[in-house]
């Protein structure tokens, strides 16, 4: 009897809980999938209206970026219309990170050892406390400290936690630890190893990412390789893909790597095959078509798109519902695995998206009766 199990157990890293806004970081909590505004963050109507597609898209935190004081001010009218926790993206000026603690921000993404004096940066650690704010220690290959570059020659990952270490330190000297730590790079080995060495050494949550990835194809690619390495062996409590695309795409590779582990289950996973000759029917643009029809799915199900017979059948038995290729222009639909009826080619889209949106409804129903079980056991 073969012992594969179709998702294997990932034992992740035991690290410390903070939080970011209502969401856990860490310490077991399901890890979160970020991105980042590229809107002025002066344009609150701009700004807003780019959050909500990464919420549409199933984002847990956004940042955004505070350059200047209009930008940390004008964070309280976009945090107003907005679901999701708002990281404040600082650099070297501490009143930003004050006046951005102030304006509702959840987390600060600064580097303290960066923000001038002693005093300056128990000035940002006590607005973090008086308005519950967490941090993020942000180190990046391309803006290391000079010490380091003198002492190691060059970007390394050995420099890269030294600095992460150096500027936790300050955090924890003043008695703060509600802090995560990210150690990106735009090369894959290095931001990996980075990260490795990392988890050794500390039980700080980690944010992970590949900084600088590139476009959607090359910069999804890149992610996936380096993030699915680190999600594999346990390590990240949360994550950002960084692409050169808008960041709801970021947020949909996010998804999709976690979905791809098992690690996390949201909206509908379509399995489909490349197509060839035998297909039925054009597979590739009814993929393309049924992924937009269906983004406004949550619940997580399984659906498959085979353009034959020779796979179809078989991926079928793995989804919720299934559509396999057939002749005279009519198509086989399976439900849990079995053959149910066919459809006419010209109908199949809309039948299927009808079939998939009734099934999530069910699910969503059972789901939510699962939950108000559990919550009666618990109370009695």
């Amino acid at each position: 009897m073969s012992s594969y199990r179709p998702y294997q157990h990932i034992e992740r890293r035991k690290s410390r809980q903070i939080h970011v806004g209502a969401v856990p970081v860490g310490g077991g909590a399901p890890i979160t999938v970020q991105t980042m505004t590229n809107t002025l963050t002066t344009d609150v109507a701009a700004t807003v209206a780019q959050i909500r597609r990464a919420e549409a898209a199933g984002v847990d935190i956004v940042r955004v970026s505070c350059p200047d004081q209009e930008s940390a001010l004008a964070l309280k009218d976009i945090i107003a219309q907005v679901s999701v926790p708002v990281v404040a993206d600082i650099h070297f000026h501490y009143k930003r990170a004050i006046e951005a603690a102030q304006s509702g921000a959840a987390c600060l993404r600064i580097n303290p050892g960066n923000i001038g004096s002693p005093e300056r940066v128990r000035e940002v650690i006590q607005a973090a406390r008086d308005h519950n704010v967490s941090m993020r220690i942000g180190v990046n290959a391309g803006s290391l400290e000079k010490h380091l570059l003198e002492k190691y020659g060059e970007p390394n990952p050995e420099a890269l936690v030294e600095s992460a270490l150096e500027h936790a330190k300050i955090l924890q000297d003043n008695d703060f630890h509600e802090f995560k730590i990210s150690v990106k790079a735009s090369d894959v080995f290095m931001a990996v190893a980075a990260y490795q060495q990392l988890a050794e050494v500390c039980d700080h949550p980690l944010h992970i990412g590949i900084t600088e990835a590139g476009g959607k194809r090359t910069g999804t690619v890149k992610s996936a390789i380096g993030l699915g390495n680190l999600l594999w062996a346990g390590i990240g409590d949360t994550l950002r893909v960084s692409l050169s695309a808008e960041p709801e795409e970021e947020v949909h590779v996010g998804w999709e790597m976690l979905k791809s582990l098992g690690i996390r289950h949201r909206g509908v996973k379509i399995i489909s095959c490349p197509s060839c000759a035998r297909q039925g029917f054009n597979v590739i643009d009814t993929v393309a078509t049924l992924e937009e029809r269906l983004a406004h799915i949550e619940v997580p199900l399984s659906l498959s798109i085979i353009g034959c017979v020779v796979n179809g059948p078989g991926e079928a038995l793995m989804t919720d519902i299934g559509v396999t290729g057939g002749g005279a222009g009519r198509h086989m639909v399976y439900a849990a695995g079995k053959t149910d009826h066919t459809v006419d080619a010209k109908a199949m889209v809309e039948h299927i998206v009808e079939l998939v949106e009734k099934k999530a409804e069910v699910l969503k129903a059972e789901m939510a009766a699962a939950k108000q079980a559990a919550a009666k056991q618990a109370a009695e």
